[in-house]
C-alpha cells in the first residue's frame, strides 16, 4: 500500500527539522515537500528571519521540494490566511492528505491549525506533541541535530543569546522559566546539521540586528 503524502510545515528551525526526522523514522508518511512562509519584502523565513538561500540549502539537504508561501510585511491576518488557503488547495490537488507540524504544547496554536484544515482534505499531524521539552531538547541533541539561535525575543530572553548554538551549555545558561525548546516564543532557531540532512549546511554568523523587540542573528552561507 502506498503511504499518505505529506507536507511538512518547515520553519527552518529545530522543531520542524526534528519532526521531519521522527516522521521519517516512523515510516508511515511519504513527505513530499516543505511548506514555508517567506516574507517577500526581505526574502527571509517569516518569524525566524533566516535568509531564503539558507532555506533552499536546508530543503536540498533534506531532499524536500520547496513550496514557498510569500507574504508581505507587515502581513494582515486575512492575507496570511488567504495565501495559506491557496497553498492548501494546491496541495490537495496534488494528492497530499497530511500536514506535519513541529508544535510542542501550545494548545491554541494546535487548535487554530486544526480549525483551518478542517474539511480541507488535509489532516494535521503533530509528531512531537506533548513530549516534555527538557527531555525533547536532549533527544534533539542526541540525534545529532545542530542549530543556532536565529531570533530572540528581548522581552523574554537576553539579546546575548542570539547567534548561540543550541547545545547543552545553552540549556544550562537559560534563565529559570525559559522553555528549553523556546516553545513560548523565547527564541527561534536555524537548523544546519542532523540526521534529516544529507549533508550539513555551512553557516557563518553575521551581524546581530534588533527590530521590533527582537534580536536577529543574520547568518550567511560559506
Amino acid at each position: 500500500m502506498s503511504r499518505p503524502k505529506a507536507l511538512i510545515s518547515w520553519s527552518s528551525g529545530k522543531d520542524s527539522a526534528f519532526a521531519l526526522h521522527e516522521v521519517r523514522r516512523a515510516g508511515e508518511l511519504d513527505v513530499v515537500g516543505a511548506l514555508t512562509t517567506v516574507t517577500e519584502t526581505f526574502g527571509r523565513v517569516s518569524i525566524h528571519g533566516v535568509r531564503q538561500e539558507i532555506l533552499q540549502a536546508q530543503c536540498e539537504a533534506a531532499g524536500l521540494p520547496q513550496r514557498i508561501v510569500p507574504i508581505p510585511y507587515p502581513c494582515p491576518n486575512e492575507i496570511y490566511e488567504a495565501r495559506m488557503g491557496e497553498a492548501v488547495t494546491q496541495a490537495v490537488q496534488d494528492g497530499i492528505t497530511r500536514m506535519i507540524f513541529g508544535d510542542l504544547f501550545l494548545r491554541d496554536i494546535r487548535a487554530y491549525r486544526e480549525q483551518k484544515l478542517a474539511g480541507s482534505g488535509i489532516t494535521p499531524v503533530f509528531p512531537l506533541w506533548d513530549r516534555p521539552t527538557p527531555e525533547l531538547a536532549q533527544a534533539m541533541m542526541a540525534s545529532g541535530l545542530e542549530a543556532y539561535l536565529a531570533t530572540v525575543d528581548m522581552k523574554k530572553l537576553s539579546a546575548q543569546f542570539a547567534g548561540r548554538k543550541f547545545d547543552a551549555q545553552l540549556l544550562a545558561d537559560l534563565p529559570e522559566g525559559i522553555d528549553p525548546c523556546g516553545e513560548n516564543g523565547e527564541f527561534h532557531t536555524c537548523a544546519y546539521a542532523g540526521p534529516m540532512f544529507a549533508q550539513p549546511i555551512s553557516l557563518v554568523p553575521g551581524v546581530v540586528e534588533r527590530h521590533d523587540g527582537f534580536v536577529f542573528a543574520d547568518f550567511t552561507m560559506e
